[in-house]
């Protein structure tokens, strides 16, 4: 198959990924509008956001560089989803002290990047995980 058409798919199944990712992460974890605050100014949701939108791609591009089959690629990205998921939850349990959504929802960048952080990092986790 020609590999523009093949990157092509690849690049649509991401974007579709990472866009049901984001929709279900907002409604699973938020009592705010993810995109509303972003607009408004709200640094340290944007950081979460964009630490998700890197965490499901990074695990995108493992599935990418272990296989060459395009399904396969949706099962992981959908599994990253998931995990992202459950790594919000696991970190808001941690943080005993503060609630993360909260804290994002005011506006605390250093939640803002400590939940990039998780993000990213455990995508990494993930992708070396797959082979």
């Amino acid at each position: 198959m020609n590999l523009f058409l093949i990157t092509f798919y690849y690049f649509i199944i991401s974007i579709a990924i990472v866009g049901v990712g984001l929709y279900v992460f907002e409604l699973v974890t938020t009592k705010y509008k993810d995109w509303e605050e972003i607009e408004s100014g709200n640094k340290a949701i944007a950081l979460s956001v964009g630490g998700k939108i890197i965490g499901i791609c990074v695990i995108l591009a493992f599935a990418i560089y272990h296989s060459n089959i395009i399904m396969d690629t949706v099962i992981w990205g959908l599994y990253g989803v998931v995990l992202q998921i459950a790594a919000y939850f696991i970190f808001d349990f941690l943080t005993r002290r503060f609630t993360v959504g909260e804290q994002l929802k005011n506006g605390n960048i250093a939640v803002g990047i400590v939940s990039f952080c998780v993000s990213v990092g455990l995508a990494f986790v993930v992708g070396a995980s797959i082979t």
